[in-house]
């Protein structure tokens, strides 16, 4: 991804200066307007600064009722959001997020937003990397730069039962927008169970030119023994019964190796780096978590797959049976897909209900 208008900065042009307008919004200004911060009257802090008056922590967060779809930015361009910072108290697989971009119908980005930051499920896990971080307590960041030319909205759904508080904070800047820059991408999906012989899908139904930058999955383990033989593929540009990139194995395509194995302990090792992490591993405790279930993410930042017309991505789920054979398995699959292309983005499958997305 390219500087454009000295937006994306590093520390090699972190001194550069910009006619970029920096902007941000959240429960304490709705719009992100200028000199617009803190003038709340109202809000769920209101009681507590009660004693203190307006300007002091007024407006904090929001409140989303069941079924209630709020909406986190409503923004003209062009323009790009920079950063978004969120933590949501009840189910994280039960706010839904969605994005879309220069007032498209459908969204680019629709998923979970325990998914989207990597963390569809408790105990909550440490996740350093350079596009996600998720820090203590339940803190989301995402560093995904998502420019836009025409306009920009995101929306969060409460399917759950209980209203839910959400503190939030989208930083992003008013800046010209280059004509070869690409719409950010999200795409959820879940096999569960996967069905014997098949192969999981990360993406599929991606048209147009773009570049695929990651891929979080959440895997559950239904079977003794290692589960993470299976190659994932990426098929492109009209590539049919097989594809251009193959890999040698789940774990070497997180970056790991050997089953991720401490080789002193011979136990799983968690580990998250900027590019590649095993960052969650969810132990049975022998009573009711019975299930063993690993979060992974690996980020094409350095490496991007590009592709001019289309796009599919898939992985095998393989362990070992007798007779030191591949094992097809059965296991409790999901993901989220991130890549950007040109737009119009093409329908996404229809996101499952709330009892087929709950993690048991």
């Amino acid at each position: 991804m390219g500087q454009f208008n000295g937006l994306n900065l590093s520390l090699g042009n972190l001194s550069r200066l910009s006619q970029a307008q920096t902007r941000s919004i959240s429960a304490e200004n709705f719009t992100g307007e200028k000199g617009k911060g803190g003038m709340a009257t109202e809000g769920t802090g209101a009681n507590c600064a009660r004693d203190l008056g307006r300007g002091w922590k007024i407006s904090p967060s929001v409140v989303i009722k069941p079924g209630e779809v709020f909406t986190l930015a409503d923004i003209d361009g062009p323009g790009a959001i920079q950063h978004i910072w969120m933590t949501p108290t009840g189910n994280w697989r039960f706010l839904i997020f969605r994005v879309y971009w220069d007032g498209q119908e459908q969204p680019s980005v629709e998923c979970p937003l325990g998914d989207f930051f990597c963390s569809p499920a408790r105990p909550w896990a440490p996740l350093v990397s350079l596009p996600v971080c998720v820090n203590p307590g339940s803190a989301f960041n995402c560093y995904w730069e998502m420019p836009f030319r025409k306009h920009c909205r995101m929306t969060v759904t409460n399917i759950s039962d209980e209203q839910v508080t959400l503190f939030y904070q989208i930083t992003y800047a008013l800046t010209e927008v280059p004509e070869d820059a690409a719409y950010f991408h999200a795409q959820f999906r879940r096999a569960n169970p996967l069905r014997y012989g098949e192969v999981y899908t990360i993406l599929d139904g991606a048209r147009g030119q773009g570049h695929y930058v990651g891929t979080y999955m959440f895997w559950g383990v239904n079977n003794n023994g290692w589960w993470g033989e299976g190659e994932i593929k990426f098929y492109m540009d009209g590539d049919k019964e097989f594809p251009t990139i193959c890999g040698t194995g789940t774990e070497d395509y997180f970056c790991g190796s050997y089953n991720f194995e401490n080789q002193q302990t011979h136990q799983y090792q968690e580990f998250t780096t900027p590019y590649s992490g095993l960052h969650q591993v969810i132990r049975p405790d022998g009573l009711y978590r019975s299930q063993m279930r690993f979060s992974m993410y690996r980020w094409h930042i350095m490496d991007p797959i590009r592709f001019r017309q289309d796009l599919r991505v898939t992985i095998q789920a393989l362990g070992w049976r007798s007779g030191g054979r591949f094992l097809p398995l059965q296991d409790d699959i999901s993901s989220v897909a991130y890549w950007y292309q040109a737009l119009p983005t093409a329908p996404f499958p229809k996101l499952p209900d709330k009892d087929y997305l709950e993690i048991i």
